[in-house]
């Protein structure tokens, strides 16, 4: 082989080598996290009366009570993005770490009865219903934390703040199940703050059809709806999020975390390299590790333990 073309060689690799290491990483995608293996439910349980109204009971080895950590899926708040699929194997992995697990289902935007304030009152409920089959599955009631991805990520937080709702919001209920911990996983915490981005991630505009109009239409249920709105929640919230997220940059968590920090409440805001909007979901993925330890983080010993 000539001078000529040893030259030309090594220059194809080394355009080569660059292009491999400049090109983006290939992230998760939802089909990816739903084909994740998990171990079936222990229950199915439906806490009303619309078919989709129902959540997953997984329970830990022992004999209880077992503190729980409340589950909601994303995608866009819209029934053809996901469901709780998409979190069974999160769902999964924490049950394995001890802690009960209850994966809810609820009525989307494209749904009847989803959008306002069905959506809203559906994750409500759910939770609610803890209080009635906590008995019989040995839950601990003083020990419920809420983790969301996504649009779950937000429910999640607005579940912990709820109970600063008026008394004539249409979201409000009486004595709600007090959360003790809230974990959003790239999820939003302010709606206004997502609307200029929701036709891009969604191809829909579901924040909009969520809350029925516009912040100028309907200030007062964005402020319902909108956790960093209802702050200080009075609970620790840990926000985690991809540092390649596109659908929910880091820029998001950041600027809830601020506002949250300033009602008083503590916040704490990770990022983590080289994830983007699903490996916070994957209990294969690097980052895993990293979202397992902050949810256990809230939970609380049992008294006397």
């Amino acid at each position: 082989m000539n001078l000529t073309r040893v030259w030309f060689h090594l220059i194809v690799l080394a355009i080569w080598a660059f292009s491999c290491a400049s090109s983006p990483a290939q992230f998760l995608r939802p089909r990816d996290i739903d084909m994740l293996p998990a171990a079936p439910a222990d229950h199915r349980i439906s806490y009303g009366s619309d078919p989709v109204q129902f959540a997953d009971l997984r329970l830990p080895k022992g004999k209880g009570p077992f503190p729980v950590a409340v589950v909601i899926h994303g995608g866009c708040w819209i029934s053809t993005f996901a469901d709780l699929r998409n979190t069974a194997p999160l769902s999964d992995a924490l049950r394995n770490a001890g802690l009960a697990t209850w994966n809810v289902e609820y009525r989307r935007v494209d749904q009847n009865g989803g959008g306002w304030p069905g959506t809203f009152k559906d994750v409500a409920s759910a939770i609610d219903h803890l209080k009635t089959i906590a008995k019989n599955h040995k839950l601990d009631m003083n020990r419920v934390i809420v983790v969301g991805h996504s649009a779950g990520g937000h429910l999640a937080l607005w579940a912990a703040a709820r109970h600063r709702l008026s008394k004539d919001s249409p979201l409000f209920t009486a004595k709600p199940l007090r959360i003790t911990g809230a974990v959003s996983l790239a999820g939003p915490g302010n709606l206004q703050s997502l609307l200029p981005t929701q036709k891009q991630v969604c191809g829909d505009v579901p924040i909009t059809k969520l809350i029925g109009g516009s912040p100028n239409e309907l200030p007062q249920r964005y402020h319902d709806a909108s956790p960093v709105e209802l702050l200080p929640l009075g609970v620790q919230q840990i926000l985690i999020t991809g540092a390649q997220d596109r659908a929910v940059p880091p820029t998001h968590g950041k600027e809830y975390q601020e506002q949250a920090r300033k009602s008083g409440d503590k916040a704490e805001m990770i990022v983590i390299d080289n994830a983007g909007h699903f490996e916070v979901i994957a209990p294969s993925s690097a980052a895993w590790p990293i979202v397992e330890r902050a949810v256990l983080s809230l939970i609380k010993p049992k008294v006397g333990s």
